[in-house]
């Protein structure tokens, strides 16, 4: 029985490599720091939201593809960012992805937010409001907050620190 599992264990881990790989083919990939940096800002504005609400740092690698809207963006290290325009603390795995529309990012992996000594998983963002001033940030049990999409603007000189020095 225990050689069953360990070789149903081993499908499922290159089953799960295998879909990662289809997710990514006839993707647009981008590497290095600066290059990945700039794309990504142009990606959160084309998407109508503002350049501050990805505060990734240290990118190495992102990806695109146009056909499905899947997107990742990968990191040195997983890094917390504190906004001050919200006084939410958000941490960015090593990893993020996420299929992008007009004015939405879903089925988002690799953020959380704390909230009361908690983190929660922040599965998706939309834009909100009749302004479309608002974003809509949803956790993965469907409990939502918004915020005035202003709070989100590029913040020079926020609190940061590496994720690993939390907690």
């Amino acid at each position: 029985m225990a050689s069953l599992t360990v070789s149903t264990t081993a499908t499922t881990g290159a089953a799960a490599a295998a879909a990662v790989s289809k997710e990514r083919e006839g993707a647009e990939i981008i590497t290095g720091a600066e290059e990945c940096f700039a794309h990504s800002k142009e990606l959160l504005k084309a998407l109508g939201f503002p350049g501050g609400v990805m505060p990734l740092r240290g990118l190495e690698e992102c990806g695109l593809v146009r056909e499905t809207g899947f997107v990742w963006m990968r990191q040195r290290a997983p890094y917390e960012h504190y906004f001050k325009g919200t006084g939410t603390r958000v941490r960015y795995d090593a990893e993020v992805t996420a299929y992008v529309e007009e004015g939405r990012m879903k089925r988002m992996t690799g953020v959380r937010s704390k909230q009361m000594m908690l983190w929660v998983p922040i599965v998706e963002m939309s834009l909100d409001g009749a302004a479309r001033d608002r974003i809509y940030f949803k956790s993965n049990v469907g409990i939502g907050r918004s915020f005035p999409a202003a709070a989100f603007a590029d913040e020079d000189g926020a609190e940061d620190k590496p994720a690993a020095a939390s907690e």
